[in-house]
């Protein structure tokens, strides 16, 4: 007896319709992080006077030793899923002595010294140009100093894990973020009369921080093109795509363009063996939806099998977007009744069902059943199943993605490790939005 959990081994009868590709619903967008847009009076020290709009901020402390620092981060952590993150102070007045900082702090930093002094923090100081990381101790010589009438810049660039500064408008140097958790955008003061205003991106920066993100974009891109990749290769990956879901005559034009451009891949016999299969049926494919039970049978002789689901959804649905609700009613008694409490096809047939709740269902939670996504997720599931009656196929779920899919598939995993291993910092990789021409983030 088959079992109704999961797809059987050996056999894509009853195979998940994860497994397929199917989601529940549209893609929820990524959810936009927070940002600091303000200094977070909460929490900062009793040596700081902070203006009304926490945009600015006065040392009126004593300075009179090592903890009377002014101290104070923004109102949030610095976003992580960005490929940079960067603000700006205006030194409006330097006071007794320039003891003006700026840099990033964790969550446990005491606001009573300066950043760089105390653990997992980093501070580039005005009265010496230094760097200090850590233990209050100056690296070698950083940077110039600065005063009155600088504007000085901190950033994290995500992509390279360092820390970064900036002085009007142009870059001093950076050191390594050896530091995984969240960091605050910090500012300290630490002698009478200190005076400077905060840029969060409330107005354009000094710094041009577009140029840096391209750049670093730029920097990648040239990485990967460096990577030696034959033409041949390429060619292969995409006409075996092609063969893969029967389209035919792009095969051809696709053919015919290349002519003998390209020196043949000598294919490993897995490789050999796996062309001959995306071959299989290539003409039969191409007019399948009239053909499918005249041609194969067996696909739809198990009528509680996935293939047989889909179809029958997908029937039900093309009523539905008809508004012949009544034939839609009576096709899902007759057909898709049976499929209850069948448990890894549940939230599919829960959602075909709402369709009928709904005056416009178009316009509803489900109505991305009614989108040619759908249709495509069917014609492909129908697609994996014709190749998989092959019988020179040994593992049928082989026969779900092309070798260009799986390629995909392997970038996405990479990107996905390589965000784990900067602590989940850095841009995220969506390669649907990149399939569909979607830009990346500004920076």
């Amino acid at each position: 007896m088959l079992n109704n959990e999961e797809g059987v081994s050996g056999s894509l009868s009853r195979i998940s319709l994860a497994r397929l590709g199917w989601r529940r619903g549209v893609e929820d967008p990524v959810e936009e992080e927070q940002a600091p847009t303000y200094l977070n009076t909460t929490t900062n020290c009793p040596f700081l006077v902070i203006s009304t709009d926490k945009l600015s901020a006065q040392y009126n402390g004593e300075a009179r030793h090592g903890y009377d620092v002014g101290a104070i981060q923004g109102n949030c952590a610095a976003p992580v899923r960005k490929l940079l993150y960067y603000f700006e102070i205006y030194v409006k007045d330097k006071g007794q002595k320039g003891y003006v900082s700026i840099g990033f702090t964790d969550q446990h930093f005491k606001m009573t010294r300066q950043p760089g002094w105390e653990p997992n923090s980093f501070g580039y100081h005005g009265d010496d140009g230094c760097l200090y990381h850590g233990n209050g101790k100056a690296s070698e010589p950083f940077g110039p100093k600065f005063t009155t009438g600088d504007t000085v810049g901190a950033g994290i660039n995500y992509a390279s894990q360092t820390v970064f500064f900036t002085k009007n408008g142009k870059l001093v140097g950076s050191t390594p973020k050896d530091v995984k958790g969240p960091l605050y955008p910090t500012i300290g003061l630490h002698s009478p009369n200190e005076k400077m205003d905060v840029n969060f991106g409330q107005r354009p920066f000094v710094f041009d921080i577009e140029q840096l993100a391209q750049e670093e974009r730029e920097k990648r891109q040239t990485i990967i093109e460096k990577v030696s990749l034959p033409l041949s290769v390429s060619h292969w990956i995409v006409r075996s795509y092609l063969l893969h879901y029967g389209y035919k005559e792009t095969l051809a034009s696709f053919d015919t363009a290349s002519g003998n451009t390209f020196p043949p891949v000598l294919p490993t016999p897995q490789e050999n063996n796996s062309l001959d299969i995306v071959s299989y049926a290539l003409d039969q494919r191409k007019i399948l939806r009239q053909k499918l039970r005249e041609w194969y049978p067996q696909l739809v002789q198990d009528d509680m099998s996935t293939i047989c689901f889909l179809l029958h959804c997908q029937k039900y649905i093309e009523l539905v977007m008809k508004g012949m609700l009544e034939s839609a009613v009576n096709y899902a008694r007759s057909e898709l009744t049976r499929f209850f409490g069948v448990k890894y096809l549940e939230d599919l047939l829960q959602d075909c069902l709402a369709l009928l709740a709904y005056e416009e269902p178009a316009k509803s939670s489900v109505g991305y059943l009614l989108s040619l996504a759908q249709r495509e997720l069917v014609a492909d599931a129908v697609n994996a199943m014709v190749l998989s009656t092959n019988p020179a196929v040994q593992n049928p779920e082989s026969c779900l993605q092309s070798s260009l899919e799986r390629l995909l598939r392997q970038l996405t995993a990479c990107c996905l490790e390589r965000r784990l291993l900067n602590g989940g910092q850095g841009e995220i990789f969506c390669l649907h939005k990149m399939l569909h021409g979607g830009k990346e983030g500004s920076w």
